[in-house]
């Protein structure tokens, strides 16, 4: 039972040990052998992203350029004024009000494991970032950041 062992320990040293006897060129090709599938990985994914890139290009015409298409499209209507026009503040105050919240429900996650598994310090953590959650929403709610006036 010992030969298999020592016959492995041996495959193993020689396969990551080189002997000094291999030349530079045997040790090179052994390195680069453990790079092979890396490569081939890296050129084929080449070839298929420029595959995909070039594909649209022969079946692309300019036929179509009709002014109607160039214009911007708002909902069906035809467009009531310049695209540049200035918007109310308060459009990006509710669309920050939205945005916010979102990252902060991943920090959510941690938390959806059963109760025991959850230690006292993760607890009253998550305890206290709900409680600036809830004040920072009763704060925006008292200061009317979502009404529309």
């Amino acid at each position: 039972m010992g030969r298999p062992d020592q016959a492995r320990i041996f495959f193993l040293f020689f396969r990551y040990a080189a002997p000094r006897e291999w030349s530079e060129r045997t040790k090179w090709f052994v390195v680069m052998s453990e790079f092979a599938p890396i490569c081939i990985y890296l050129v084929i994914s080449l070839l298929v992203s420029l595959i995909l890139l070039g594909l649209p290009f022969p079946f692309a015409s300019n036929s179509s350029t009709y002014p109607e298409k160039l214009s911007a499209y708002e909902c069906g209507f035809d467009p009531f004024g310049d695209a540049r026009s200035r918007f109310d503040i308060r459009f990006y105050l509710v669309s920050i009000l939205f945005i916010i919240p979102d990252p902060e429900v991943t920090f959510f996650f941690p938390w959806a494991v059963p109760p025991n598994k959850i230690d006292p310090f993760g607890s009253w953590s998550m305890m206290a970032f709900l409680l600036i959650l809830t004040i920072g929403s009763l704060y925006e709610w008292k200061r009317g950041a979502s009404d529309r006036e």
